[in-house]
């Protein structure tokens, strides 16, 4: 099958490129003007050259290249984002998940479509959420409310294409914001990431090589289409995971704040992914893709990349 790959230089692309060629597929990867080409044809890719946004060059690069699969991957999430001015610092990664993905669908006529989301936008209730959850459309923080937007409308187009929209947790893994030089890490190693309210938030994480592996599978699936969560098995609170990742690193022990305490530096969107955040099951990714996590847990994928020499 002849797939192409939009977002190929990220962290899940880069890890899909060379599964999806592994796997006997002819990859095509879209990249901006000026990226490296070198580790993805290294990789086994043709590159094709073409900024997301540009509609007509878009539809020149993808006509062309008639793939049967297109994989939307399109982001642009800075190292660290602040989360008083998430919707400023997402505000580009949510014009390639409304017009890049616009875009990517105008030109890719009959071939189907597998597009990334995010499983953490559901609205905070007990327990997992399936995928039947409502998203969090009452009363989102006003950072996340834009974000949010972009997400829903990338959805509404691929499923209104017959596509799929893969959900997936907080990624982490190497070239992520959890690895051992990440932005998240590096603020646990210096004792600022606090348990504000209690640290209630509960995360389901994906590690970047699981949610690869879940692409070429769905891309092996033809007939599934809709939303999938892409998360680990075990979602688990803040209060859990967060100071057995300091221990891990051999970082100070989180503090226990108010969340009023917080709120000046994080905002209500700091204090919502510290405090509020709900946890997503994989139940329906399982059974519809013959998927499973690598990694159960992030105490699993965390013991694993942190655990030797960091004690």
């Amino acid at each position: 099958m002849k797939v192409l790959v939009a977002g190929a230089t990220g962290v899940v692309g880069g890890r899909v490129v060379p599964l999806l060629a592994a796997a006997g597929h002819e990859v095509l990867a879209l990249v901006r003007p000026g990226r490296d080409r070198t580790p993805l044809a290294a990789a086994g890719a043709e590159v094709l050259v073409a900024d997301a946004l540009d509609r007509d060059a878009v539809r020149a690069a993808v006509g062309r290249a008639a793939p049967d699969a297109v994989v939307n991957l399109l982001t642009a999430i800075p190292p660290a984002p602040d989360p008083k001015h998430l919707a400023r610092d997402l505000a580009a990664t949510g014009r390639l998940r409304t017009e890049g993905t616009r875009n990517l669908l105008d030109a890719a006529g009959e071939a189907r479509v597998i597009s990334h989301g995010l499983a953490y936008g559901y609205q905070p209730d007990d327990g997992p959420a399936g995928e039947d959850a409502p998203l969090w459309r009452a009363g989102p923080p006003p950072q996340f409310a834009p974000v949010l937007a972009a997400l829903m409308e990338l959805e509404r187009l691929t499923t209104r294409a017959g596509g799929l929209v893969l959900r997936l947790g907080h990624l982490y893994g190497p070239g992520t914001a959890y690895a051992g030089d990440g932005a998240f890490t590096r603020q646990v190693r210096a004792g600022k990431v606090p348990l504000a309210g209690g640290g209630h938030a509960v995360f389901s994480f994906t590690h970047a090589d699981d949610a690869a592996a879940a692409v070429v599978a769905a891309v092996d699936r033809d007939l599934v289409s809709g939303v999938l969560n892409i998360v680990d098995d075990d979602p688990a609170p803040l209060h859990e995971w967060l100071p057995g990742l300091a221990r891990l690193l051999g970082a100070p022990a989180p503090r226990k704040i108010p969340a009023a305490f917080a709120r000046p530096a994080v905002g209500s969107w700091g204090v919502a992914f510290l405090n509020r955040l709900r946890g997503a099951d994989n139940a329906r990714a399982r059974l519809r893709l013959g998927w499973r996590p690598r990694f159960p847990s992030a105490a699993d994928g965390f013991a694993a990349e942190f655990g030797a020499g960091t004690r």
